[in-house]
C-alpha cells in the first residue's frame, strides 16, 4: 500500500471515528436515564451498571459486525441506538431474577393487574396502550410501593412535555408516578423521544414498531401530563 493510500485510509478512519463519537454523545443521556428509571423502579440494583460501559460495549458490537466507513452519520446513529436498546433490554431481563431486586416480571404483572384493560400485550416485553387509555398516572390501586420521586437533574422530560413553568416538586411527583406506571417498553419509547432526541420515525426504526403506534404512545403520555397538571 502506497503512502497516499495509507493516508487516505487514515483520513477515512478518523472521519468515521468522529461519527462514532458524535453518535455516542447522543446515546449517553438516553442510556443514563434508562438506568436511572430501572434503578428507581427496582428493576436493577443501584450503581451496578454505568452508561459508559454499556455504550462502549455497543460500539464494540458494531465494530465486530463489520461496517462501512462511509456510512451516513444518521444511519450509524440509529444502528448504535438499536444495539444499545437491545443490550439494555437484555440487562433488564437478566436482572429480573437478581436476588436483591424485585422481579421485573412481578412488577409488570402487578402493573397490568392494577391497570386492567389499559394495556394489551404483544410478544415479549412489547406493551402497548389501548385506544381508550386516558389517564395512566393515578391508577395504581395500592401499588404505590413502586412509585418514586423523580429527582433526575436532566430537564429533558420537562422540556419535552413543556412543563418547565410548574412547581418542581409537583412535576417530579407526577413524572415518578408516570414512570412507575409505565411498562418498560412504553417508558423506553418516551426516553428515546425525550432523552435520545429521536424523531417518531427514527424511534419506529429502532424499535421496529409502526409509526402510528409510537405517535399514540407519546401523545397519550403528553395528554397525561396535561391532564394531571391542570
Amino acid at each position: 500500500m502506497s503512502s497516499i493510500e495509507k493516508s487516505n485510509d487514515k483520513t477515512a478512519q478518523t472521519a468515521f471515528n468522529k461519527k462514532i463519537v458524535s453518535a455516542s454523545q447522543q446515546l449517553h443521556p438516553y442510556v443514563k436515564h434508562r438506568l436511572y428509571i430501572a434503578e428507581s423502579t427496582g428493576i436493577i440494583p443501584k450503581k451496578m451498571y454505568a452508561s459508559n460501559g454499556i455504550i462502549d460495549e455497543s460500539i464494540i458490537t458494531f465494530y465486530e459486525k463489520g461496517y462501512d466507513a462511509d456510512i451516513d452519520k444518521d444511519v450509524l446513529k440509529l444502528k448504535l441506538f438499536k444495539i444499545v436498546d437491545a443490550d439494555l433490554e437484555t440487562i433488564f431481563k437478566k436482572e429480573a431474577f437478581h436476588k436483591n431486586t424485585i422481579s421485573t416480571h412481578t412488577i409488570l404483572e402487578e402493573e397490568l393487574d392494577a391497570l386492567k384493560e389499559k394495556y394489551t400485550i404483544d410478544d415479549g416485553f412489547d406493551y402497548i396502550m389501548n385506544e381508550d387509555l386516558d389517564d395512566i398516572s393515578y391508577q395504581q390501586n395500592g401499588h404505590s410501593k413502586h412509585v418514586f420521586l423523580y429527582v433526575n437533574n436532566d430537564n429533558s422530560i420537562l422540556n419535552t412535555f413543556e412543563t418547565n413553568s410548574i412547581d418542581t416538586h409537583k412535576s417530579n411527583e407526577l413524572i415518578g408516578t408516570i414512570y412507575s406506571s409505565l411498562p418498560l417498553n412504553v417508558s423506553n419509547i418516551i426516553d428515546l423521544y425525550a432523552f435520545g432526541k429521536l424523531s417518531i420515525e427514527d424511534i419506529s426504526k429502532v424499535k421496529s414498531i409502526e409509526v402510528k403506534r409510537i405517535e399514540r404512545i407519546i401523545n397519550t403520555v403528553k395528554k397525561t401530563f396535561e391532564t394531571n397538571l391542570d
